[in-house]
């Protein structure tokens, strides 16, 4: 039950309700108190016990913790079904819905003190940000969330950590991310919190940050982790979410038939879920694994579905990046002037805070498809672009690639010591460790 209000505000509770029933002291009194234990009461001299309060809320006709918090009988327990049903919403893809349903519940909890209640509405304002690709509004409810969640233990903030983490790494600033993520891992090993849930939440973020940095050792690690948490997890849609960020460490390691494997139980798991976002996300991944694999027919088919699936759900940021995988795909299979239309389109939805590694790869892309037609002026400033955008996430492998392509650009085009220089700038990336602002990897957990 919720803490009881102070004495001063019962008493004055129980005296208006009284006052309003026509009662007087001693019928509420009777017959197991005195009239001036009533009265004492509600000058608010006296700090009732539960029983007094249980007796003279029967008098007055109303729930005990009505009358102990001035909150309505069941209210807690409605505002946590309805908390559920706004989960749901964002669950099946209806993020502006759930917003909305988030924001009255936010309201309402904050309007009655209830702070477990705020806490998970603030939690589902940010993933619904986090869905619509308004990552600065997600990221100020995550850390709503953190403040209201400061007193209680790690496990209970975790998902706002990771959520407040996620908000950066889709921003492009990895490796804060990464440090978010690492350092939360870091406290619940050490401390003994070995909380499955929590760790799995945490080993499954992570996995994408390590890879995009190039710190592909790390996220093996992270994801042998995770496999290794799954079965102790109590909720399923953690498990789905694992195998597909697993689903990333196994394709860079050539094991194109174990990531597959992985993605069809996440998308089973999906299903019987029925969280569409992360659905159309497994067929995002699938998409890749196809691509890798070279079978770029169902490579298409799968990230059609997926970017059909996001836009019906009007998931904007995770729509634009499907796309440019997509478009990867169209160009590879020789349908570059589609592949171009659609970079071009989806160009709009990014900025270097917002989505900054898929609209490198646009410009990458674009710069490819530009140098296929000769065009070298706009192949170049394509590539210049990607690169200012890579810069300031740190994304080394993309880097070192990118620094390749213009660098052959360069070269090609007459221009040796720039190119040289490009080269230089792609080996530094290169052989850069990868890893992370830490240090160390984070401890292990207890398996």
């Amino acid at each position: 039950m919720a803490e009881r209000d102070d004495p001063g505000i019962i008493g004055r509770r129980v005296q208006q309700l009284r006052v309003e029933r026509g009662l007087t002291q001693r019928q509420l009194a009777e017959p197991a108190y005195t009239p001036a234990y009533v009265s004492t009461l509600e000058a608010g001299r006296v700090r009732p016990s539960d029983d007094a309060l249980r007796h003279l809320a029967d008098r007055l006709g109303v729930a005990f913790e009505e009358l102990a918090t001035g909150r309505p009988a069941h209210l807690a327990t409605d505002l946590r079904l309805r908390l559920t049903e706004a989960q749901r919403a964002l669950a099946t893809g209806a993020a502006e819905a759930a917003a909305e349903q988030y924001a009255a519940l936010l309201a309402e909890a904050r309007g009655h003190q209830l702070g477990e209640a705020e806490a998970v509405a603030l939690l589902g304002l940010g993933e619904c940000g986090i869905d619509t690709g308004e990552l600065a509004e997600a990221r100020r409810y995550f850390e709503l969330a953190e403040q209201a969640l400061a007193d209680a233990p790690l496990p209970a903030r975790v998902p706002a950590l990771r959520g407040r983490a996620v908000s950066h790494y889709l921003a492009g600033e990895l490796r804060y991310a990464v440090y978010l993520l690492e350092s939360t891992l870091d406290e619940l090993n050490r401390g003994g919190l070995h909380d499955p849930d929590a760790l799995l939440l945490l080993y499954a973020s992570v996995i994408g940050p390590y890879m995009d940095m190039g710190a592909h050792a790390r996220a093996a690690q992270a994801a042998e982790y995770a496999l290794a948490l799954a079965p102790q997890a109590a909720d399923p849609a953690l498990v789905a979410r694992m195998h597909r960020s697993v689903a990333r460490t196994l394709l860079a390691e050539g094991r194109l038939a174990e990531a597959d494997a992985s993605l069809a139980k996440a998308a089973e798991l999906y299903r019987q879920l029925q969280i569409r976002t992360e659905l159309a996300n497994c067929h995002w991944m699938r998409g890749y694994v196809y691509a890798q694999n070279g079978d770029l027919e169902r490579a298409e088919a799968e990230l059609r579905e997926a970017r059909a699936m996001l836009t019906a759900q009007r998931a904007a940021l995770y729509t634009s990046q499907v796309a440019v995988e997509l478009a990867d795909v169209l160009h590879r299979r020789g349908k570059s002037d589609e592949a171009a239309a659609l970079l071009h389109e989806v160009l709009s939805d990014f900025s270097p805070e917002r989505g900054a590694l898929h609209s490198a790869a646009a410009h990458r892309l674009l710069g490819i498809i530009a140098e296929d037609t000769r065009d070298t002026e706009a192949a170049e400033e394509h590539y210049v672009r990607a690169l200012s955008l890579l810069e300031r996430a740190g994304a080394a492998g993309d880097l070192a690639d990118l620094c390749r392509l213009l660098g052959d650009l360069l070269r090609r085009t007459g221009r040796v010591e720039a190119a040289l220089d490009a080269y230089r700038t792609g080996l530094g990336h290169r052989t850069a460790p990868g890893t992370t602002t830490l240090g160390p990897a984070p401890a292990q957990p207890p398996l």
